[in-house]
């Protein structure tokens, strides 16, 4: 941060006084379980085993401790990203709310609530920013670290199965550790590569440049007058998309309508930006690119 520009001081929030945060802390406790048993399930059937064999077996319980730890990670990384630059900024927010849920990933994400107006569009940008560069930096680390447990099979043993769109970064990382399927052939993801797959997916759609998502910040503070056509571009996009690729993205939709598409002024909208303002937001773009697939699942 430029000395000549202390973005904190002129807009401290009144302290509030702090209570022990019980809620926060049941739910995290509550989506480490949820990662932990859906983490099992993932990791006997990798290794070949019936669930009948007993989910409850603290034997079992404990192979899915590498994939809760994983995607735990990658959501508190993100979300500590947004808190921390909040707390930087003097933005008074709360700590981050995991929300359990039992599907294939244990959990349906994490979100902070900013309790207070934020002051300008470069703490704006930085505070929609922060999150997704934190939560990818550990993906692609999670990934580096799993990829080498994949397998190859047959593609036709995967036919009834579930196929996951990969995205770029997922490519990429695949073609660097030797991990490219040959002809015929697919990937068999250990669950912790499907714990930074996930990563990657949320990433990309907490990216995209609308209403009040993190990508909507990002768009808000560099093009503020264009915020809400940008937004209606976003829509025009996911449409066909839904329609030819993936019909999961007619929930994304209603979600973004359900938003409105629109984005608070921040306190003081004039205060101009910086040139590495401009940079964290191609990074946001070339992040959301890396991250992004047309087609997440294939049935």
């Amino acid at each position: 941060m430029d000395s000549s520009f202390n973005p904190a001081v002129p807009y401290l929030s009144a302290v509030r006084p702090r209570k022990f945060p019980w809620v926060n802390v049941a739910l995290f406790i509550a989506t480490c379980f949820s990662t932990l048993l859906m983490g099992s399930l993932l990791m006997m059937g990798f290794n070949g085993m019936s669930p009948s064999t007993g989910i409850w077996d603290p034997a079992n319980l404990r192979l899915g401790l590498p994939f809760s730890l994983a995607i735990m990670s990658i959501l508190f990384a993100h979300e500590m990203g947004h808190y921390l630059t909040c707390r930087y900024y003097g933005i008074d927010a709360s700590l981050p709310y995991f929300i359990p849920f039992i599907n294939p990933v244990g959990t349906m994400g994490a979100f902070i609530k900013i309790r207070a107006p934020i002051q300008n569009r470069a703490a704006l940008l930085e505070v929609g920013v922060s999150g997704p560069i934190a939560g990818f930096v550990v993906a692609v680390a999670v990934l580096i670290i799993s990829m080498p447990y994949a397998r190859f099979v047959s593609a036709e043993t995967l036919e009834d199965g579930i196929l996951l769109g990969e995205p770029l970064i997922f490519k990429a990382i695949e073609y660097v550790a030797g991990m490219t399927p040959p002809e015929g052939m697919d990937t068999y993801l250990h669950p912790v590569s499907f714990a930074a797959w996930f990563g990657f997916l949320a990433t990309a759609l907490n990216l995209l440049p609308a209403a009040q998502l993190d990508g909507g910040h990002i768009t808000y503070a560099l093009f503020r007058s264009y915020h809400r056509w940008i937004s209606v571009g976003v829509i025009a996009i996911l449409i066909p998309l839904a329609i030819l690729y993936f019909v999961g993205w007619w929930v994304w939709i209603v979600v973004l309508l359900m938003l409105r598409l629109n984005h608070p002024p921040t306190l003081d909208d004039s205060l101009p930006l910086r040139r590495r303002h401009a940079i964290l937001g191609w990074i946001g773009l070339i992040l959301l690119i890396l991250c992004f697939t047309p087609a997440p699942f294939t049935f």
